[in-house]
C-alpha cells in the first residue's frame, strides 16, 4: 500500500509548491509545514519538454523535478527523489537498504547498471537461518539482527554520482533534508502500513519514537517529520557516504544489528546478526553489463544477477516473441503471458545466483535458443502443471526438462521504483527496497531510518538436499532478487522507454506485461501501468487482480485448465517514455498504493 493522493490538512514543504503552478510543474523545495492549503492532486500522467520524473510520491518526484530545473541530469534527480522516498516511503527504501540501478547515456546510446545488493556478513553461512537444524519461522528471522545486510543504498548514490552525475551529494541531499525537517502529511495508508507492523514497532523503542509517538498511530491528516533523518542526511552530504561506510554511522549500524534494541519486557527475541565494522568498510558496488535481449525489433536491457530481473524478463520476452500478441485474443494474450512467466520462474529458481559464488549460465539464459526449446512447452490448449521442472541452458533440448523443480522464494513487496530523463536524454531505472514493509523493524537508534531485512530473500534451507541451490546465504554474498529495472531502445540505440515497479516476486511478472502491453497491445504506457495484472511464478495458481478475476477472461483461462487465487494489488509500476516528437512522458499509477506521481519539468500548454 502507499500513502493516498488524498491529503487533508497541512501540506509538506515541496507539495506545497505544486499548487501554484500544476501537478505537473517544477516545484520549489523550500518553506514550512502547516500552511492550510488543498492537497495537490497526484497525476499519473505528464508530457512535455526538459526531462521527467515519476514515483509513487509527489513529494520525491517533485524533488527530482526541482533538480532538473536547475540544470541536473537524470543520475542527479534519480538521487534526489530515492532520498526523498527515503523520507515519505520510509517502509519501503531508504539508506538502511539496497537497490538496482540501470543508466542510459545518451552520448555513448549505452546502457550501463549498478549492483547495490546488500550483502551478507562475513561470517554467514548457509546455516543463517537454521536453528536446531530446522529452518527459522520467517517471522522470526525477518524481525531479527539476523536478516539485516550491509546496506548499499548510500554506496549506490557515490558509484552513480561519481560515474555520471554532475551535482554533489550534499546538494541532491537537500529537498530530503528540508522534507524531512518540515515534514509531510499522513494519510489513510501510511497509517495503515504503520498500523500492519504496530506490534513489531512497539517493541523497538527507537522504532516507536520515530513511528509511534506517544504509543499511537499517526493520525491522518497530521504531519510526520524526521529530524533524527535530516541530521543524518546532513552528515552524509557534508562527510560524503563512506561514513556510512567507515564512520560513527557505521558504528551505529552495527551496534544496532549485534545487539538489537528491543524492549526486554516485550518478550521478543530478536535474534543479533553478526554484522561488522569490516562488512560495511568492505562493501563496494558492482558496475556490470546488464542484460540484453532483442525484442520486435528493439533492444530491452535489464540487471544481470545478482538480480533475476533481467534473465527472467529477457528469457519470457524470447519465448513470446515467437506469438503475435498484437492479433491473440485477451485470453490467447494472457495464456501465453502466464505460461512463458511460468517457464522463466522455474529455470530461475535453478539457475540464478550471486555470480560471484554461483556459475550463473546468464548468456544461456537470455539465448534465443533456449528460449524456443523451452517455449515448445506451450500448448494453446492446455497448462503446463507447477512446479515446473527447469531446462538446461547448456544443453537446450526441445520440450526438454529434467531435474527437480525449485519453489520460488518469499520477497518482500514493498520496495520502491523510480524513473526519471533529463532534457540530453539520459535515462535512469532505479528500483530501492528495504524488502518487507517496515524492513527488519529496527531503527538505528538517533539516526532515523529502518535497517533492511533483505537476508530473507536467501533460501533458508535446500528445497531438494540433492539438488544444488544458488541462492543459500554464503560470506558476503548477495540474496537473489526480482528487482526488474528495464530500459528499452530503438534500432539506433535511442530510448523507447523506461520501467520498473516494487511488488517482491512479481515485480518480473509487472515488468513483463508492462512491456508487453506497451509494445505488443499498444496500449499506451499510463494505461499498460494501469491494466489489472496477472502473476505467475512457477506456483499451483496463478494470482489475478480484481480487475481480471471479475471478468469473463477468468472463465475463459479456467476452461483450458489454469487455477487463479485473487491478489487486490500487485506492484506499483512507474515509467518514463520518449515520444516521436522528442518530448518526454511520464507515467505513474492511476489507483494503486495510491496512485503515482508523474512529473515534468515543461508540461505541454505551460
Amino acid at each position: 500500500m502507499r500513502r493516498s493522493a488524498v491529503r487533508n490538512v497541512s501540506l509538506s514543504a515541496v507539495a506545497a509548491a505544486l499548487l501554484s503552478v500544476g501537478a505537473c510543474a517544477p516545484p520549489s523545495v523550500s518553506g514550512t509545514s502547516g500552511a492550510q492549503a488543498p492537497p495537490p492532486a497526484k497525476t499519473p500522467v505528464a508530457t512535455g519538454h526538459g526531462g521527467a520524473v515519476a514515483s509513487v510520491d509527489a513529494d520525491a518526484s517533485a524533488a527530482g523535478i526541482e533538480v532538473l530545473r536547475n540544470g541536473g541530469n537524470a543520475v542527479d534527480a534519480a538521487v534526489a527523489t530515492a532520498a526523498a522516498l527515503g523520507v515519505t516511503e520510509p517502509y519501503s527504501a531508504g539508506i538502511g537498504g539496497g537497490g538496482y540501478f540501470v543508466y542510459y547515456n545518451a552520448k555513448s546510446r549505452t546502457v550501463h547498471t549498478i549492483d547495490g545488493r546488500e550483502t551478507a556478513p562475513g561470517s554467514a553461512d548457509r546455516s543463517l537461518f537454521l536453528e536446531n537444524g530446522k529452518p527459522l519461522p520467517f517471522a522470526d528471522a525477518v524481525t531479527s539482527g539476523l536478516s539485516v545486510g550491509t546496506p548499499g543504498t548510500a554506496a549506490t548514490w557515490k558509484a552513480a554520482l561519481d560515474a555520471w552525475g554532475s551535482r554533489s551529494l550534499s546538494q541532491l541531499l537537500k529537498p530530503a533534508e528540508r522534507l524531512a525537517t518540515d515534514g509531510f502529511v499522513v494519510d489513510d495508508t501510511f497509517r495503515a502500513q504503520t498500523q500492519s507492523n504496530q506490534a513489531r514497532f512497539a517493541d523497538f523503542p527507537d522504532t516507536a519514537e520515530l513511528f509511534l509517538p506517544g504509543g499511537q498511530l499517526p493520525v491522518v491528516g497530521s504531519t510526520f517529520k524526521n529530524a533524527d533523518l535530516a541530521r543524518t542526511y546532513k552528515e552524509l552530504g557534508r562527510t560524503g557516504t563512506r561514513s556510512l561506510y567507515e564512520g560513527e554511522l557505521a558504528r551505529d549500524i552495527v551496534r544496532t544489528v549485534r545487539k538489537p534494541p528491543v524492549n526486554p519486557d516485550s518478550g521478543r527475541d530478536a535474534r543479533p546478526g553478526d554484522l561488522t565494522t569490516r562488512d560495511l568498510s568492505g562493501y563496494r558496488t558492482k558496475k556490470q553489463a546488464p542484460t540484453k535481449v532483442s525484442y520486435r525489433g528493439l533492444d530491452v536491457y535489464g540487471m544481470a544477477p545478482s538480480s533475476s530481473g533481467g534473465t527472467s524478463v529477457g528469457e519470457a520476452l524470447n519465448i513470446l516473441e515467437r506469438t503475435d500478441l498484437s492479433k491473440a485474443t485477451e485470453a490467447q494474450y494472457l495464456h501465453r503471458f502466464i505460461e512463458a512467466s511460468r517457464i522463466a520462474f522455474a529455470d530461475r529458481g535453478r539457475w540464478v545466483g550471486d555470480p560471484a559464488f554461483e556459475d550463473v549460465p546468464t548468456k544461456g539464459l537470455l539465448s534465443q535458443r533456449f528460449a524456443d526449446a523451452r517455449g515448445c512447452l506451450i500448448k494453446d490448449n492446455a497448462v503446463l502443471k507447477s512446479p515446473l521442472a527447469p531446462g538446461d541452458p547448456s544443453d537446450p533440448k526441445p520440450c526438454g526438462r529434467g531435474g527437480t523443480a525449485a519453489p520460488t522464494t518469499f520477497e518482500g513487496e514493498n520496495t520502491t521504483h523510480l524513473t526519471a530523463a533529463d532534457k540530453w536524454g539520459n535515462v535512469v531505472a532505479y528500483t530501492l527496497t528495504i524488502e518487507s514493509t517496515g524492513g527488519s523493524a529496527i531503527t538505528v537508534p538517533g539516526r532515523g531510518f529502518l535497517l533492511n531485512n533483505e537476508l530473507t530473500d536467501f533460501s533458508f534451507a535446500p528445497a531438494n538436499p540433492a539438488v544444488h541451490d544458488p541462492n543459500l546465504p554464503g560470506p558476503g554474498k548477495r540474496p537473489r532478487s526480482s528487482i526488474s529495472p528495464t530500459i528499452v531502445l530503438d534500432s539506433k540505440d535511442r530510448p523507447v522507454l523506461a520501467v520498473g515497479s516494487p511488488g517482491g516476486a512479481t515485480i518480473i511478472t509487472t515488468v513483463l506485461q508492462t512491456l508487453t502491453g506497451r509494445l505488443d497491445r499498444g496500449l499506451p504506457l499510463v494505461d499498460a501501468i494501469a491494466a489489472p495484472r496477472a502473476s505467475q511464478r512457477n506456483g499451483a495458481a496463478t494470482e489475478l487482480e480484481p480487475g481480471l478475476w471479475n471478468s469473463p477472461v477468468r472463465g475463459q483461462l479456467e476452461a483450458l485448465g489454469h487455477v487463479f487465487t485473487q491478489n487486490p494489488e500487485i506492484g506499483a509500476a512507474t515509467g518514463v517514455q520518449r515520444l516521436p516528437d522528442g518530448r518526454w512522458q511520464a507515467a505513474a499509477e492511476k489507483v494503486r498504493r495510491g496512485g503515482g506521481s508523474a512529473m515534468v519539468v515543461r508540461p505541454d500548454g505551460k
